[in-house]
């Protein structure tokens, strides 16, 4: 007998649907399986063979042919152990079929007994089922919360291949998950922030430029002292951004799906992500890749924050890969017979010190570094990195008296997130017309010029800064969209010329006079 059953394989972070072919011949003893699979799919004969025991059956003993189509595409993982076990056991008419199985897809790994274990990449499944007309998903139980998060479509969580089985045969014994309102989560992690800006004494103009960075997505580096407070600022950043919308918690959720980094029965992500890598990370885990290319810490990061604690720390190939992926806000891995994609839309934060020692330029402390090593450590971090870094601040120590001193409280995160989401709520007016721009930070080209013209004085005053910084042209753009952030915050149409020297001053550690007044001053 012939059967047919369906799965997917993960390509990027999207599914392409899989026709998996059985077929039962009463000549012949041998067990093929055909269609580019790879060791784990391979391993599945015993899995399977186990299983369909466990559960009271038999494997067929006849000539039995599994192919997995299309043939020219790799498959990949033990995910598609259900649907070939599903397939085996019915075509050897060991069980009878009451649903059209061209109308369902089923993925899931196999334990020996049975017992169906979760997978990677539910979400995209689901989606990709749905698009393509099919009325269900049988997915493991772990993983029914994810994929439901698509409205409108069937999905039917299980823990044992016994279940499927019997569903096949009585469609009465399993019901589809309830549908999920997603509106009602999207909130859900703006309110469950531990870290909050009010622990933090002083630094007021640092919260500002973080204000800024959060407000138009801009990319920020602090430079500053071991104890100055650094981290503790990057930690807290989350606790400042908008909510996610609708859109861009599904598709961050597709990512995380996709890497396998959900929990266990989790649904839709609510709080945006911050990922903070070692510095000993390599360039793949960073960017993405391997020989079936997975996202990389720039794609979990996306529609978040990327925190990259003491940026000369890591290797220079490292932190060079990154520069393509913030312009182009995506990351493109090739391998010989594909190129796959992954979104890489995230804010970057990078923190360090001035030097190796930490302690140049510090108002108490002297620098002991020998002459020299200051502006190799700096020279760590190429230019054309830093170019694309929108605000560079300068983290001084807190006073004594401010950590001891019961003054003023200090602003709470929400009140600072809420001017955040109405500057947000401008652009996002503003840019409603033009896919794929959301915030300040990604516009370029005619947006620029459009969203971002200057006064006569505030061209005067833009000109000079340009000449005395000796900044490149990147480092212009960046200045005009930081004013037109700074703007929004205060609700103003126009750039005006005390915007415009704000954000001037946030390009005071740009590379030519940073590693220029490092190399005069270093002892």
């Amino acid at each position: 007998m012939f059967v047919k059953t369906f799965g997917s394989a993960i390509q990027g972070i999207d599914a392409l649907t899989i026709t998996i072919e059985v077929s039962v011949e009463k000549h012949g003893v041998k067990f093929y399986l055909v269609g580019l699979p790879d060791n784990a799919v391979k391993e599945s004969q015993q899995r399977i063979e186990t299983a369909i025991k466990h559960i009271g059956f038999k494997m067929p003993r006849f000539r039995l042919v599994v192919n997995m189509a299309p043939a020219d595409i790799k498959k990949a993982g033990a995910a598609y152990d259900l649907p070939i076990a599903v397939g085996i056991i019915i075509a050897s008419e060991q069980s009878p079929c009451q649903l059209d199985l061209s109308k369902f897809m089923m993925m899931g790994e196999l334990s020996l007994d049975g017992t169906i274990q979760p997978i990677k990449g539910a979400l995209p499944m689901a989606m990709q089922a749905k698009e393509e007309g099919f009325e269900g998903l049988i997915v493991p139980a772990q993983n029914a919360r994810e994929a439901a998060l698509v409205e409108g479509f069937s999905i039917y969580g299980v823990t044992h291949l016994q279940q499927v089985i019997d569903f096949l045969a009585n469609p009465a014994t399993l019901h589809a998950m309830p549908a999920i309102q997603l509106e009602d989560h999207l909130f859900q992690g703006v309110t469950d922030i531990n870290n909050d800006f009010n622990e933090v004494k002083g630094q007021q103009q640092i919260k500002r430029a973080m204000e800024i960075a959060a407000a138009g997505g801009h990319n920020i580096i602090l430079i500053g002292p071991p104890g100055a407070g650094k981290t503790m600022l990057a930690k807290r950043f989350p606790s400042i951004l908008p909510p996610f919308t609708l859109w861009e918690a599904l598709e961050t959720t597709k990512i995380h799906s996709v890497a396998g980094k959900l929990q266990k029965e989790s649904g839709l992500l609510t709080r945006r992500p911050f990922r903070s890598p070692h510095h000993s990370i390599s360039d793949a885990a960073l960017v993405g890749g391997g020989s079936l290319p997975q996202p990389g810490e720039i794609s979990l990061a996306h529609n978040g924050v990327l925190f990259l604690d003491e940026l000369p720390e890591f290797k220079r190939s490292v932190l060079e890969v990154m520069r393509q992926p913030m312009e182009e806000r995506k990351v493109t891995i090739s391998r010989a017979k594909s190129a796959v994609d992954f979104p890489a839309n995230f804010m970057l934060i990078a923190s360090m010190n001035p030097c190796p020692c930490g302690y140049y330029n510090h108002p108490q402390r002297s620098c002991s570094c020998p002459p020299g090593v200051v502006a190799k450590y700096l020279n760590k971090i190429s230019g054309p990195l830093l170019d694309r870094i929108d605000l560079h601040i300068e983290v001084t120590p807190v006073n004594l008296s401010a950590l001891v001193e019961h003054g003023a409280e200090e602003e709470k995160s929400d009140n600072i997130r809420r001017r955040v989401v109405n500057a947000r709520n401008l652009q996002g007016n503003r840019y409603k017309d033009t896919p794929g721009v959301h915030c300040n930070a990604q516009v370029n080209g005619r947006l620029l010029n459009e969203h971002c013209r200057l006064s006569g004085s505030s061209t005067v005053l833009l000109r000079n800064a340009m000449e005395k910084l000796q900044l490149s042209a990147r480092a212009f753009d960046r200045i005009l969209k930081v004013s037109r952030t700074i703007a929004d915050l205060e609700q103003s149409r126009d750039i005006e010329t005390h915007h415009l020297a704000e954000a001037i001053q946030y390009r005071s550690l740009d590379r030519e006079n940073w590693g220029r007044g490092f190399r005069d001053a270093a002892p």
